[in-house]
């Protein structure tokens, strides 16, 4: 009887510690990126997105994301949705907004309009959509559309922590500031489990006039 119960508390005991070796290797398959610029300084909503090698793309049903118009401003200034994905494009402002976007990946316009659109806006192709008003050119937002359905935001210390277990060998990193053309992105290959630092070139947004000044050419 002793012996038995010796046996399922050893049996127990190693169980116990086979999880705990688990989760800890688990724990520690996490790698953290910061992404920065060539000043050294971190840079909050740096897009990263694992790049799927050679699988094939098969995206689960989302719900519709949410662009909202807020003191004339987009919010979020930047929403990353994946392909096929719908959003909708709220005006929770007391004034009309006409927004639009000349951007390749999803050229559009929704006409000037108070509250609730008739209908969200379907995302098809991945790349980056520049967002826009008609009456007033201060607003800018962007939208990013992932082709990979790991695709995440740096927080305002420029950090993102990344499930190395899931992690394929590339990753890419963009920025809406940018020195490249919007639609570049800097391609990364890991090569170990070290934590990483990315440095992307950026610019100084400058006051803008007219909302076809993003649109010079490369920026589309």
């Amino acid at each position: 009887m002793f012996k038995r119960v010796l046996q399922r508390c050893v049996k127990n005991y190693c169980f116990l510690i086979t999880c705990f070796l688990f989760s800890h290797s688990a724990l520690a398959e996490n790698i953290e990126l910061v992404v920065k610029d060539q000043y050294g300084q971190q840079l909050a909503d740096a897009v990263i997105e694992l790049e799927q090698i050679n699988k094939p793309y098969s995206p689960a049903p989302r719900s519709v994301a949410i662009m909202d118009q807020v003191h004339k401003q987009f919010l979020p200034e930047l929403l990353i949705v994946q392909k096929g994905q719908r959003v909708n494009f709220p005006n929770s402002d007391n004034i009309r907004h006409h927004v639009y976007s000349f951007s390749q990946a999803k050229p559009f316009q929704l006409k000037l309009y108070s509250g609730q659109p008739k209908d969200p806006i379907t995302f098809e192709q991945q790349g980056v959509v520049v967002l826009g008003c008609n009456i007033h050119d201060s607003m800018v937002g962007y939208i990013y559309v992932a082709s990979s359905e790991r695709a995440y935001k740096t927080d305002e210390q420029g950090r993102i922590e990344l499930p190395l277990n899931d992690f394929p060998p590339q990753i890419s990193v963009w920025h809406p500031l940018q020195t490249e053309s919007l639609e570049s992105k800097k391609i990364i290959t890991i090569n170990d489990k070290s934590d990483l630092v990315v440095t992307i070139n950026t610019s100084s947004p400058s006051p803008r006039n007219t909302f076809g000044s993003k649109f010079k050419a490369g920026n589309d």
